[in-house]
């Protein structure tokens, strides 16, 4: 028996002309789109603590690497995701204005809709790029970070307040207070005063 389903999938060259309008973000995955939702506060604060960290270090050390938070894209294979902050170190990864090919560092913030995919899917995903060498989760309720190495065999390392996570392929110390800074959170006291 014959199906009458019909399935409708995206091509690459109509989801990245869809994505310019700037009304609603969508990843692309297999050829289909999936809303983006928007962010908490905490979530918000936490991605931009992360990214001026990044930015303010890379910038201090004259690196060549540049800092991108969620609007940039990330092509992976032929899907194309949002992290929620990247950074790209290639100087040929400037061939496209909406997604780069090559970053060293993803971030992505957990939240309970996303952390599922965020700890499989895009972790495999992300990994599968060659130039990637470290994948950051982070949580919201809680202080903690989770740094995936490709140096050391994509183990995670854990980071909690009182520590700093060292990202060693763009050699770049951030504490985790600063991550966390002025982020209300279920477990603040872990921060101190």
């Amino acid at each position: 028996m014959k199906s009458n389903i019909v399935e409708n999938y995206l091509s690459e060259a109509d989801y990245l002309a869809g994505e310019q309008d700037g009304q609603l973000r969508h990843e692309f995955i297999a050829g289909e789109v999936y809303a983006m939702t928007g962010a908490s506060e905490a979530h918000n604060k936490i991605s931009g603590n992360f990214f001026a960290e990044l930015r303010n270090a890379l910038k201090q050390k004259g690196a060549s690497c540049t800092a991108y938070i969620n609007d940039m894209k990330v092509k992976v294979q032929n899907d194309f995701y949002y992290p929620d902050v990247m950074v790209v170190c290639d100087a040929n990864d400037t061939q496209n204005a909406y997604y780069k090919t090559r970053p060293l560092v993803i971030v992505e913030v957990l939240s309970p809709a996303t952390r599922r995919i965020d700890k499989t899917l895009k972790r495999l995903a992300y990994q599968s790029l060659e130039t990637l060498q470290e994948y950051v989760l982070v949580e919201q309720e809680t202080a903690e970070v989770e740094v995936f190495s490709r140096q050391r065999g994509w183990q995670p390392d854990y980071y909690y307040p009182g520590d700093t996570v060292n990202l060693q392929s763009i050699d770049v110390t951030i504490a985790v207070e600063d991550i966390y800074y002025q982020v209300d959170r279920v477990d603040s006291r872990r921060l101190g005063p």
